[in-house]
């Protein structure tokens, strides 16, 4: 059922993913498949809520999930980590900006310590981390400082480990070519209007 509802996600079908993945993690919990794998059937679950929409439903059973490898494997792992980030990024896209960055600032030292500065799971938590300074209303100057500079470090390493056509470069350079942005125009002295004094 995991295998049908990842394909169901590939080709886009994300309502029809759902339904696949509610009725597997109803299976293996009725079954009493280990807690492992009831997590990691909830953060598919989770994914599918994002994927239609249902934010809220995510940001709830991403919480429970990370909680749970937190309890089970401890913060040095690496579906932990991996969780970190998925957490950060459903807190980041329902704009709980201030969530985001303290949950990442806890979490990317522990993923360069044990995976690595180069790894997709690390590069992704720094690009998520950059958006959440760049993008929240109440960000300062320093803050859009450090998303560009966060940004474009991130951009140099996925360039080198994993290539200019990756996906996860082509994010990582559109939100840098937006953080830029954001910071040029905040640093950039309004003019006033001809004529006024």
């Amino acid at each position: 059922m995991t295998v049908l509802g990842n394909g169901l996600h590939d080709v886009l079908r994300h309502e029809d993913a759902l339904s696949v993945e509610e009725a597997n993690l109803a299976m293996i919990r009725r079954l009493g498949d280990a807690e492992e794998n009831i997590l990691a059937t909830q953060s598919n679950l989770a994914t599918s809520y994002s994927m239609t929409g249902r934010d809220e439903a995510a940001l709830r059973l991403r919480q429970e999930v990370y909680s749970g490898y937190l309890r089970l494997l401890g913060e040095e792992d690496i579906d932990s980590v991996e969780e970190a980030g998925n957490y950060a990024a459903t807190l980041k896209n329902l704009d709980r900006f201030k969530e985001a960055k303290s949950l990442l600032r806890k979490s990317i030292p522990v993923a360069r310590r044990i995976i690595g500065y180069g790894h997709i799971f690390t590069l992704r938590m720094r690009w998520i981390y950059g958006e959440a300074l760049y993008m929240d209303p109440d960000a300062t100057l320093d803050d859009l400082r450090e998303a560009v500079t966060m940004l474009e470090e991130t951009e140099r390493v996925a360039r080198r480990v994993l290539g200019g056509a990756h996906p996860l470069t082509g994010g990582i350079v559109r939100h840098l070519r937006k953080a830029r942005a954001a910071l040029g125009a905040r640093e950039t002295p309004s003019t006033p209007p001809l004529g006024s004094v």
